[in-house]
């Protein structure tokens, strides 16, 4: 019991609307092949994830943009409500000298309407960062979209684990109620044989209380299982009213046929080490923009425009006259000392690629344990299952033979009693092995790179 609450307490931690019309035609009859459909649609996780490769596509789109020609036109108006006024020797106008020198009076310098517009564009010739920048825009990408595919996998991984952890609940209900059937015929004949003094009262209270512990169970089983639907809905990303029908069945031979292949394993086949590498090779283009910051950036500007002043607000004319202007200039920064900053960049810029290889290093090492891992517990699970099927064939042939022996009077229910309890615990155990040579197979399989 408490494997199976574990089994379903797991998925709590993994989670879309399902279209109305779905709705409105009863249960959804889902294969697990539906179910990860559904989740890589709706899974909330999934949709962030593609959002993240938008901003990324945004991002990249921007710095192209800063490598293209970058225009602008202004324009004012200003009215000089004062016109300012400065004061001028006026003894420098007088020809004649008849001006005392040092004679001050003000003067108007300006007109009190002014407008003024110009069209300007940069282009940058050189810039190392941007330069660096566009190098990096497919590497963004490919970031992005590894990002999405780790995602993925986990959508599932996860989902699988939970479709079959309903799966191994239903099968073990569907086999607590075959036994109730047979445990209530047993208890019915006995409670028979009571009234005609064919057995004690004893006999009668023995199955009456295993029976009432069976149906205990099985209502125990049953919200394990409406529980594993719910968190199974949870996440796929699917609303917990939408009614579904799992369509399919699990079985030892799923478990055992179709082995993963391990031969040829390369590390890149694990999409979260492809990540890494391409997150590393990010800052490596990170370093190399840090470095380029030692070189001079060029850009080229030009503008035009044109201006007037006016005693009147007339600018609502056009046979007016402006007086055009227009230059081209080129500017050229070359750095020559920073202070250190930039070699403080570049020594941070380069630790962090170095930290990146040491990051991929040692996930080598995890992989190769995990693998060894995933290879032990699959072939001790597998094991376990075909002890345990072994167990409950054996037990339901045990008890079979016991509730036969009863009902032909040469029996006790006692006997009945403890052949059922040992049937209960084999199915358990047959159940819970069942479910963790299932889940350790995917953990084969994702730990061989086997599951995209």
């Amino acid at each position: 019991m408490k494997s199976r609450i574990t089994r379903s307490i797991f998925i709590l931690f993994l989670g879309g609307a399902i279209p109305s019309w779905a709705l409105a035609q009863g249960p959804l009859d889902l294969s697990l092949k539906d179910c990860i459909d559904y989740a890589l649609k709706h899974q909330p996780s999934v949709k962030s994830v593609r959002l993240d490769q938008q901003i990324s596509d945004a991002q990249n789109r921007e710095i192209t943009g800063s490598a293209l020609p970058q225009i602008s036109a202004t324009g004012n108006v200003t009215d000089n409500v004062v016109v300012q006024k400065q004061l001028i020797d006026v003894s420098m106008f007088d020809l004649s000298g008849r001006t005392p020198k040092g004679t001050l009076a003000p003067f108007e310098f300006g007109l009190p309407y002014n407008a003024a517009g110009s069209i300007s564009l940069t282009q940058t010739i050189f810039d190392g960062s941007v330069l660096v920048a566009l190098q990096a825009k497919k590497t963004v990408e490919e970031l992005a979209r590894k990002n999405i595919q780790e995602t993925e996998r986990d959508v599932r991984v996860n989902v699988s684990k939970a479709y079959y952890n309903v799966l191994v609940t239903r099968e073990e209900l569907t086999d607590l109620q075959g036994n109730l059937q047979a445990l209530q015929e047993a208890a019915h004949q006995t409670s028979e044989m009571y009234k005609n003094g064919f057995a004690e009262k004893l006999d009668e209270d023995r199955l009456s209380v295993q029976l009432t512990n069976l149906q205990t169970q099985i209502i125990a089983v049953g919200n394990a299982l409406e529980l594993g639907q719910q968190l199974l809905k949870f996440q796929m990303g699917m609303p917990m009213t939408a009614p579904v029908r799992l369509t399919d069945t699990l079985t030892f031979d799923d478990v055992r046929g179709d082995l993963s292949d391990s031969a040829g394993f390369t590390y890149d086949q694990r999409i979260e080490y492809s990540v890494l590498q391409t997150e590393k090779k990010e800052n490596e283009y990170n370093l190399k923009r840090y470095k380029m910051a030692y070189l001079p950036t060029l850009n080229v500007n030009i503008v035009g425009g044109a201006n007037r002043g006016s005693e009147t607000f007339d600018y609502l004319s056009f046979n007016r006259f402006w007086y055009g202007y227009g230059f081209i200039g080129l500017n050229l920064n070359v750095p020559i000392f920073s202070g250190g900053e930039r070699k403080s960049r570049v020594d941070e810029a380069r630790l962090t690629v170095d930290k990146f290889q040491v990051a991929l290093e040692g996930l080598q090492e995890s992989i190769d344990l995990e693998q060894q891992q995933a290879a032990s517990s699959l072939r001790n699970d597998l094991l376990a299952v075909s002890s345990q099927e072994a167990n409950l064939r054996l037990s339901r042939e045990v008890f079979n033979t016991t509730r036969k022996k009863f009902e032909d009077g040469v029996g006790s229910n006692l006997e009945v009693v403890e052949a059922e309890n040992d049937l209960k615990t084999a199915q358990t155990n047959y159940f819970n092995a069942l479910y963790n040579a299932m889940i350790a197979k995917i953990d084969y399989q994702r730990a061989y790179g086997k599951i995209q």
